[in-house]
């Protein structure tokens, strides 16, 4: 029975470990190719290391010549290949030392067990080009200064800022903390109506509240472009901000949590003199940590990786969001293949970072609500 349990454990350790690696595939293999050259960004067949084929300056004229490895005389030699006639290449050998110097003429294939075999194999290193990703930072340049804007007669100049991904992280990050911290508020605030405070039709209204979780997202879409415009908000920040600060699935997220607060604490407080605001702020939110970072987790992540919405309601590209951004970028530099994923390397790093901080919040809500179960 023991060694059954073993058995099971390490055979289950063993898929999820192989599927952990199958996940993280996608991501390394992104984030080798943009430290690639650009030549061997396209190479066939694929390589998942970034490297470069190696060179080598003939003293005699100063050109530079490529490097291959070749089997001379039985031993594996790095030669460099001087000119190529009739199916054949001249090359001199470079290493090891006690071949250098020898000039041969090979065949550029000879006969394998499967067919016709390269006689010269391209001898290549590992190269990170880190260049790729100041390169892709400053490969958009605004026209027009960021954070310009005009209120009746007040105008604001805005700040001349060149670098066109420099304005799309000040934008996503400007939309993004106010979202979350906007749908944390409202969230808590109509999560604690829900939970705690009681009025008619409480229940009714909240079961109405939720169904709007069950509508699609594109049907909603053109309705509120249409509010939108008719407030003047398109191409606006405000476009990207007011209708995602309200949010059904965090205020019944949260109201699950606020339910399992023991209403001892709650009463407690009232005899304090404590009124519905105070129970809300000094008792009901220090106990849901927990729930609001994970909570401010999922909008952060949400937020900073939506696309749809701003395509519809922003133009100006000073004011579009990362995700908007790259789009423009993919536009622009669509085979650059390095480029492009330099750029997406950097629009997810700050994803990562929000993960890392808000994962021990996740870990510490199992812990709370086990302990309350």
């Amino acid at each position: 029975m023991k060694r059954a349990l073993i058995f099971g454990n390490v055979a289950a350790y063993t898929v999820l470990g192989i599927g952990g690696a199958t996940m993280l595939v996608p991501l390394v293999w992104m984030v080798a190719t943009s430290l690639k050259d650009p030549s061997a960004a396209m190479s066939f067949p694929p390589e998942f290391l970034p490297r470069i084929h190696e060179t080598w300056r003939n003293p005699t004229n100063g050109e530079l010549l490529p490097l291959f490895w070749c089997d001379v005389d039985g031993r594996r030699a790095k030669v460099a290949r001087l000119r190529i006639f009739k199916g054949a290449a001249v090359v001199r050998v470079l290493e090891p030392p006690d071949l250098a110097r020898r000039t041969l003429t090979v065949p550029l294939t000879r006969e394998g067990p499967h067919g016709a075999v390269e006689t010269l194999r391209p001898a290549k290193r590992l190269y990170f080009r880190w260049a790729n990703y100041p390169e892709a930072w400053h490969a958009i340049q605004l026209e027009r200064p960021w954070m310009a804007f005009r209120i009746g007669r007040w105008e604001c100049p805005g700040i001349h800022i060149r670098d066109g991904f420099l304005a799309f992280y000040l934008n996503s990050l400007i939309v993004t903390v106010i979202v979350t911290l906007g749908q944390l508020f409202t969230s808590s605030l109509a999560a604690f109506a829900f939970a705690r405070l009681r009025f008619p039709g409480r229940d009714g209204i909240f079961l109405g509240y939720l169904a709007t979780i069950m509508v699609p997202h594109v049907v909603t879409m053109i309705p509120v472009f249409v509010l939108l415009r008719w407030l003047r908000m398109i191409d606006t920040y405000w476009a990207m901000i007011l209708p995602l600060m309200f949010s059904a699935y965090g205020t019944f997220l949260l109201r699950q949590f606020f339910l399992s607060v023991p209403q001892d604490l709650e009463d407690a407080a009232r005899l304090d003199g404590c009124g519905p605001w105070d129970v809300y702020r000094r008792v009901i939110l220090p106990l849901s940590r927990p729930a609001l970072a994970a909570l401010g987790t999922f909008v952060f992540l949400g937020t900073w990786n939506q696309f749809m919405w701003p395509l519809i309601v922003m133009n100006s590209t000073e004011k579009m969001p990362l995700m908007l951004g790259l789009y423009s970028f993919m536009g622009q530099y669509s085979a650059e293949w390095h480029y492009l994923m330099a750029a997406s390397v950097m629009v997810m790093g700050p994803v990562i970072l929000v993960f890392l901080i808000g994962q021990r919040y996740f870990v510490q809500g199992v812990v709370l609500s086990g302990m309350k179960g």
